[in-house]
């Protein structure tokens, strides 16, 4: 079936009937590119004209017998015209050939009205041509029609006269017409929309398409297996191009139109090619762009290519838009295509695409460009520098990969300075694939050819390495001891961070000590390759110290903003991500927990690197939203820490003891704190700062019924936490204290353990705290005060959940408290009244106080009466509040 061209077999019906009546006609059919159906509709010319008493004699053009004088003029007369020379005669003998075939045709319209069908003229034979063209010029009195089809572009057909004929160019098929198409095929939408879309209304592609999609899912490459018709049909179309020129061009017009890139390229895509084109089909091949805009179409056109044809033409594209300043990832995904880039330009394209993708957040493209970089001739200085950069990127995802290339680039380097910044990334990326062992044995090796600055340089690196090994971590403090009074001043911040973090650990300084340290040396030069590690030091000293802001300052100081991912060649920035995590947990933040770390644990899963810590902040912050099998699954993507020493296991340890205490396995969390405990006590780490395990092990304690040994390790908490000195270790070691003593004697403890944690950025242990204080209050017979303690608790645990992810443990503790403490909640409404209601829903909604006013009546100091006694009624003290306390329970309101 013939869509949408009615209208052309109208107008050779007429001509038809016109040569019938003695009044010859030529029409002539074109199609700007292959497939638009001309010979299909020639032959229903054929079928129509034979029906109605016509003679036809037929004949196509092919290319194959272009070189052949009037070999079309001898497939078209099926009858014996001799005389037909096998070359071009001229002069008098082309004059007398051209008559008798005219002469020859005429007696044969005499006897029955003749049709003579010419499908791709412009394929015809060059005698052969020009014999239909002097025959157009002298049909108007024989009976005879000449239909001839051709494609678009070519310049050197013959011309016809206008007063005996038409020409007629076949549009491409409506949108609504291959959509009635392809759901009589009974394709789907999405195949339909395809249809519309990669067919670009042409008859030949929409019919492939749909027999394709009819049999399946589209094959997506050129080497799938599956066969593709359409595919197909664009492969036979540039195959049948006579002129290599021509093939070239419309390759070039589809290497052009990949990537949506410079606008106006494919203008120019006969720049693009290696010798001038041909005439005609590359006017074809520009009449191609709007099929090939899309990707199902270049992919099919670019299947006819040779590896080296796209080499080439990709090339050249890359080079005119680096001309035109487009962005480094357009030229480099072109140069991605050459197999080694072999120019100066190209491997500086790649670079800088590189870093453009970096920057917005694609590592893995980015990765990609250097190592194509690195395929092209580079100084071996240069190489080592890129293969650096590889290896860091490469890091994160794949552990074995990322450090192959970080070893390249430290075998790469001359230099002993560039040997040691090397190492110190190389080591950093050891230490991320947990072997600190090998880490320290490298950074050895580079120390034993430096100078003393250097060797000072790596001795305080190799002792931050040692942080992750217990054995080498006692060590490298009595070396940084000896170090301490002799190091240069760039060096020495970091040598008294490192000693600090020790003695804060093994209870041999406050926390008033360690911060009069930092803050002495925050402001002091600092060499460059230990400035991070420095900051990481100092960060985690302010964590400890309870200065949060302060430590989460120092961390996004370093850590690149997002989507950029920091570099983890770097320990320091290791450690700031460590203490980014802490920091927020312990503020309470637990959706920014999970949201910017959570990529981290997933990487673990697969080769890339483990960080149990932060696998560990990640799973404590989804216990804290209520997410405990999300939480479990954290910490089993670490895996076992096996012969590990690092303190990062001891954190993820001391979570799953914090998880089967959530879990109500008593038993096992027992375990855990205790297992955590003497991982922590190899390292000479006795403070309750980081994972306080005896807290744990006594409230586990506790539970099991062992009272005794729970008061025991209780008082030994709060002897640590009171040497450290802030509000958050003594009100959380007291608050156990209080566990381990029970009944009137633990309202002292929890009492002091409420006014400490009340001043400090510890809203969870706060909220535990009060919990346990109106517990302790309703046992000892204060009910009022008991219930305006679990009320407190409540609201500060309101709080905590009005941030993302919010905090549904502790709501659900302190909610399960009010219940049993027979305390209404503060946070459902039923405390407001009808006009505080509908005040406070409007304002929930983001309604100013004047927009409310007007919408119910009210005056301006009516509304905010009633938004201040919401207020105080639902024990918030933020508009932005409303939202998490309205929405969490529509209770009934008190009249």
């Amino acid at each position: 079936m013939l869509w949408e061209r009615d209208e052309v077999l109208g107008t050779a019906a007429a001509a038809g009937e016109a040569a019938r009546a003695g009044n010859g006609r030529w029409m002539r059919v074109t199609g700007a590119v292959p497939g638009m159906g001309r010979t299909a509709l020639l032959d229903e010319v054929v079928r129509r004209q034979t029906a109605d008493g016509m003679r036809v004699e037929h004949a196509r053009g092919a290319p194959e017998e272009a070189a052949f004088p009037y070999g079309l003029v001898r497939r078209l007369f099926t009858e014996d015209i001799g005389g037909v020379p096998f070359a071009t005669p001229t002069g008098h003998g082309e004059q007398w050939l051209y008559h008798r075939l005219v002469t020859r045709l005429a007696r044969l319209a005499t006897e029955r009205p003749v049709l003579l069908a010419v499908d791709d003229l412009h394929h015809a034979d060059e005698p052969s041509r020009h014999w239909i063209g002097y025959l157009a010029r002298r049909i108007a009195e024989l009976p005879v029609l000449l239909v001839t089809t051709t494609c678009a572009g070519y310049t050197d057909l013959p011309v016809f006269p206008a007063d005996t004929g038409t020409s007629v160019e076949l549009r491409p098929l409506s949108a609504p017409a291959v959509v009635r198409i392809a759901r009589a095929a009974g394709l789907s939408a999405q195949e339909t929309t395809t249809c519309v879309e990669a067919g670009a209304g042409n008859p030949a592609l929409v019919r492939a398409l749909v027999a394709d999609l009819r049999d399946g899912p589209f094959p997506r490459s050129s080497l799938a297996p599956v066969r593709s018709r359409y595919r197909e049909t664009i492969n036979g179309w540039i195959r049948g191009l006579p002129d290599p020129r021509s093939r070239h061009a419309c390759l070039a017009l589809a290497v052009a139109a990949e990537g949506g890139t410079a606008p106006g390229l494919t203008d120019r895509v006969t720049g693009l090619c290696p010798t001038r084109p041909a005439p005609g089909p590359p006017s074809m091949g520009r009449r191609l762009g709007a099929l090939l805009r899309h990707p199902l179409a270049r992919e099919a056109v670019l299947a006819a290519a040779e590896p080296e044809e796209l080499a080439a033409l990709h090339t050249r594209v890359a080079q005119v838009l680096a001309e035109e300043g487009a962005p480094a990832t357009a030229v480099a995904a072109r140069l991605l295509y050459v197999d080694r880039p072999g120019e100066a330009w190209m491997v500086r394209s790649l670079e800088e695409a590189a870093d453009e993708a970096l920057r917005a957040g694609r590592p893995a493209e980015s990765a990609g460009y250097l190592r194509h970089a690195l395929r092209g001739p580079l100084a071996p200085d240069r190489r080592a520098g890129l293969a650096m950069r590889l290896g860091a990127l490469e890091l994160p995802g794949n552990v074995t990969a990322g450090i192959r290339w970080l070893h390249t680039g430290l075998e790469l380097h001359t230099d002993l300075r560039e040997r040691a910044s090397a190492a110190s990334a190389l080591s950093a990326g050891l230490v991320a694939g947990r072997d600190p062992d090998a880490a320290l044995r490298i950074l050895r090796q580079v120390g034993r050819a430096a100078d003393d600055e250097l060797v000072h340089v790596l001795q305080a690196l190799g002792a931050l390495v040692s942080s992750h090994e217990a054995e080498a971590w006692r060590d490298a403090v009595s070396a940084l001891r000896a170090l301490a009074p002799v190091a240069p001043p760039t060096v020495e911040p970091l040598v008294c961070g490192l000693i600090t973090e020790y003695e804060a650990g093994a209870g041999l300084c406050s926390a008033a000590e360690a911060v009069a340290r930092v803050e002495r040396r925050l402001g002091a030069p600092v060499d460059q390759r230990l400035r991070t590690a420095w900051l990481g030091s100092a960060a985690t000293l302010l964590q400890w110290a309870d200065r949060l802001e302060e430590a989460r300052a120092l961390a996004a100081r370093c850590l690149p903003s997002s989507p950029v991912p920091p570099d983890l060649t770097d320990m320091g920035l290791q450690c700031l991500l460590s203490v980014r995590a802490e920091a927020a947990l312990w503020a309470g933040e637990f959706g920014r927990v999970i949201d910017e770390n959570v990529a981290w644990v997933e990487l673990s899963a697969g080769q890339g690197v483990r960080l149990p810590h932060l696998a560990a902040m990640v799973a404590l912050a989804r216990s804290e939203i209520g997410a405990r099998a999300e939480a479990w699954e954290a910490v089993a993507v670490a895996g076992p820490s096996g012969a590990d020493t690092s303190w990062e296991w001891n954190e993820l340890g001391y979570a799953r003891a914090r998880l089967h205490e959530a879990d109500g396995d008593w038993r096992s969390a027992l375990e855990g704190y205790l297992a955590c405990g003497a991982g922590q006590s190899a390292r000479d780490f006795v403070s309750p700062i980081a994972t306080p395990w005896r807290s744990g092990a006594a409230l586990a304690l506790v539970r099991l019924g062992r009272r005794e040994e729970a008061r025991e390790l209780a008082e030994e908490e709060l002897r640590h936490a009171r040497s450290w000195g802030t509000g958050r270790t003594i009100g959380r070691a007291l608050r156990v204290h209080a566990a381990a003593l029970g009944g009137r004697l633990a309202l002292e403890s929890l009492t002091e353990a409420a006014e400490l944690l009340g001043s400090a950025p510890a809203p969870v242990e706060l909220v535990e705290t009060l919990v346990d204080l109106g517990r302790a209050r309703l046992d000892a017979g204060n009910g009022r005060k008991g219930r305006d303690t679990l009320r407190e608790a409540h609201a500060v645990a309101l709080r905590l959940a009005a941030q993302k992810s919010g905090a549904r443990r502790l709501l659900d503790l302190t909610e399960e408290a009010l219940r049993r403490g027979g305390a209404r909640k503060t946070n459902d409404g039923q405390a407001l009244t009808a006009a505080e209601r509908r005040v406070a829903d409007l304002a929930a909604a983001g309604h100013t106080n004047a927009r409310i006013s007007s919408s119910l009546c009210l005056t301006r100091r009516t509304v905010e009466m009633h938004l201040t006694n919401a207020y105080r009624k639902l024990r918030i003290a933020r508009r932005t509040q409303l939202v998490a306390v309205l929405a969490r329970e529509a209770g009934p309101v008190s009249e």
